[in-house]
């Protein structure tokens, strides 16, 4: 069993910087692909950008591409995500997962979940 759990949420203004950080239990997790998603009030869960295991391969939706940088540490059982240029559009719950099948940008191919971390730009 994986629990995941997510940090590094907050306020910032807009141009600022956050970095999210997801810490995992259970050792086969630095075997699986992760990812990250974010949902805002009254919308669907969206995706963000994924990991495969070995951190070689990235992905990012492209209302985020170049300005977050997903990566991780399989010694320290950590994702991250870095997000600069923050806009107001950005606030969201965001979420990490990781998925037994591969990294993906579908919900359906994770397996676990954190419960989330609260991310607030201000304009």
């Amino acid at each position: 069993q994986v629990q995941l759990v997510e940090s590094g949420g907050g306020l910032v203004q807009a141009g600022g910087s956050l970095r999210l950080s997801c810490a995992a239990s259970g050792r086969a997790f630095s075997r699986y692909a992760k990812g990250w998603f974010r949902q805002s009030t009254g919308k669907e869960r969206e995706f963000v950008a994924a990991t495969s295991w070995s951190g070689g391969t990235t992905y990012y939706a492209d209302s985020v591409k170049g300005r977050f940088t997903i990566s991780r540490d399989n010694a320290k059982n950590t994702v991250d995500l870095q997000m600069n240029s923050l806009k107001p559009e950005d606030t969201a719950v965001y979420y990490c997962a990781a998925s037994t099948r591969g990294s993906s940008q579908y919900e359906d191919m994770y397996d676990y979940w954190g419960q989330g971390t609260q991310v607030t730009v201000s304009s």
